[in-house]
């Protein structure tokens, strides 16, 4: 049984990524199973550390970006949006090229907040980070339909 509020498709998900750091970072969503969402991201001068490994922020943001888009999938996003309120992330094993694949699975969908689990493997399988997101869901503002701003009105002594 799958996860999401709607259908979803990878292509949607990679165009919500246009123009921003998951695009330059050469993160690409791969894969959108009924209770996971899967991406790569390259190993190369985008993503080193000056020491020529995959720098442990770049890990974190791959973890970041596979959590918060999951999520986004959950939502009705006429009602919610969801934003990231923290990450924690541990990073196993180094890696120097290639690229490393995050997937996502979660560990709490609420009302209030979901829990992601995020693992991130190397082309070999072998885990490279293992990281937790959790997002804080908020509600949009309802508006009356046909409802006027509210307009401020001077108190007399205001008055001129």
């Amino acid at each position: 049984m799958s996860i999401w509020f709607g259908p979803g498709n990878i292509a949607e998900l990679q165009a919500h990524g246009r123009d921003t750091l998951v695009n330059h970072l050469g993160i690409e969503f791969l894969e959108l199973g009924p209770d996971f969402l899967r991406a790569p991201m390259p190993v190369d001068s985008r993503t080193h550390q000056p020491a020529g490994l995959l720098h442990g922020g770049a890990s974190a943001a791959l973890a970041e970006t596979l959590a918060s888009e999951a999520s986004l999938l959950c939502l009705d996003r006429s009602r919610q949006r969801c934003v990231g309120l923290e990450i924690n992330a541990n990073n196993v094993h180094g890696a120097q090229s290639g690229f490393v694949i995050g997937i996502a699975r979660a560990i709490h969908i609420g009302r209030s907040t979901h829990v992601w689990d995020v693992r991130i493997t190397d082309e070999r399988d072998k885990l490279v980070c293992v990281a937790r997101m959790t997002m804080a869901i908020l509600n949009l503002p309802t508006r009356l339909k046909g409802a006027q701003p509210a307009r401020i009105i001077p108190d007399d002594k205001d008055a001129p």
